[in-house]
């Protein structure tokens, strides 16, 4: 078989058979098959497309390129949940505790925010002491203690994910249906959960700009799950504008253990519902409408906020924070954003105020850059809200007063105002 005759039939639009992927895939992982190949067959998949089944062996033979965890010792009480990216996703930090009280096992490994993300892991390790890395045998009998755990990410999870998503994104090759599923699917796959939720998002601050193409995304991640043998759906949701109000890592999670406690606002609820009920209608066989019943009575009840604290103290967290938010660290320096003019929020620029958030210290630029855990934004306003001159948009927060000038300018650029109020985009656009 030769590298060769693989790229001549992708390029004639034919259909690449289960060994020949399989060849690409260890080859290149190997070294034996070279970069200029590799990004040869990137550019013909991008321009041919791949089939359901080409998609498929694709993500398997991705997904065990390298280690994969089992956990089969849970039987099929396994749930993960994948969000594609967003600012003030503070989702997996109440969703976890939600279906771990109710019977799920969400043994779960996480990434770090980069760029105008913020990473699950990151806003974890605001809590004092949380251990996100825990060895395996930590790993497993937290998650048999208490039903749930979330670590980081392991160095050789996918690493031919790792390898074709950095030649993607410098082949201008990032941008293709199969190529972006394949490599979101593989991850998840070799995490070993047997039911998978996904959050597609979409919108300004998303990957993926309109619920069109966010439902495109999502059908080919949910027929990838479903043909590797994982019960998956998808919810698509709105980030046109930032989910819930608060930006940056413990502001985040004051902000889940708002909704944990029965409070926090109703965007972000929400979709922590929807996303929830997916996941334990899937995992235990009920109906959509039953799965959100039993979600919504373990968060008015107080039971998923006992296993959030349960949780954050299996791995070493501090559970006087949880139960004393006040005790997060605090910014050295806050700043109000007023408004200049009066109407209504039209739209808002979710990346750009993102962006901001890292400006403020809350995320990171590149892989090296420390986070100042305290920094971020909470935002007064948001689209379709009337302002007056002088109403507070958004408080900064950050411990380098000097990021307040560009920050402030970042963010009204961010936010356009009309005379009437504008019609908003569904936060549930559709599941699949």
């Amino acid at each position: 078989m030769r590298m060769y005759d693989i790229i001549k039939k992708k390029r004639d639009g034919g259909e690449l058979s289960t060994a020949e992927i399989e060849f690409f895939i260890k080859g290149y992982v190997d070294g034996s098959i070279p970069d200029y190949q590799a990004s040869a067959l990137c550019m013909a998949i991008f321009y041919k497309g791949m089939t359901e089944r080409e998609t498929a062996d694709l993500t398997l033979f991705m997904a065990n390129s390298g280690d994969t965890v089992d956990l089969s010792v849970f039987g099929n009480t396994t749930v993960d949940k994948h969000s594609t990216g967003g600012v003030g996703d503070k989702t997996t930090l109440i969703v976890a505790p939600v279906v771990a009280s109710l019977g799920c096992t969400m043994a779960k490994m996480s990434g770090r925010g980069l760029g105008h993300t913020g990473g699950t892991i990151d806003k974890l390790e605001s809590i004092e002491g949380f251990n996100t890395e825990l060895t395996s045998e930590a790993f497993f009998k937290t998650v048999k203690k208490t039903g749930l755990a979330v670590v980081g990410q392991t160095g050789n999870l996918t690493p031919a994910d790792k390898k074709l998503y950095a030649l993607r994104d410098v082949t201008a090759t990032v941008d293709s249906l199969p190529l972006i599923a394949s490599s979101i699917m593989s991850k998840k796959l070799a995490a070993g959960s047997h039911t998978i939720v996904l959050d597609v998002k979409y919108g300004s601050g998303a990957f993926m700009k309109t619920p069109e193409d966010a439902q495109d995304l999502a059908t080919e991640m949910v027929k990838i799950g479903n043909n590797c043998g994982r019960n998956t759906s998808a919810v698509i949701t709105n980030m046109d504008i930032p989910l819930g109000n608060n930006i940056g890592n413990a502001l985040e999670v004051k902000e889940a253990i708002e909704v944990l406690t029965g409070k926090g606002p109703e965007d972000l609820k929400t979709v922590c519902i929807s996303l929830a009920s997916q996941i334990v209608s899937l995992s235990k066989g009920v109906s959509t409408e039953e799965a959100k019943t039993l979600t919504r009575n373990v968060l008015e009840s107080g039971k998923a906020f006992l296993k959030f604290k349960e949780w954050i103290g299996a791995q070493g967290g501090n559970t006087d924070w949880i139960e004393n938010p006040e005790l997060f660290p605090k910014a050295d320096y806050q700043y109000e954003i007023k408004a200049t003019e009066n109407g209504f929020i039209s739209h808002m620029d979710a990346e750009k105020i993102g962006i901001c958030a890292v400006i403020l210290g809350a995320g990171r630029e590149t892989k090296a850059d420390s986070i100042d855990m305290s920094a971020g934004i909470v935002l007064n306003k948001k689209t379709g809200d009337e302002i007056k001159v002088g109403d507070t948009l958004a408080t900064l927060y950050t411990c380098k007063k000097e990021t307040f000038i560009n920050a402030e300018k970042n963010f009204l650029d961010a936010i356009s105002v009309s005379e009437s109020k504008t019609h908003l985009l569904p936060l549930i656009y559709k599941i699949i």
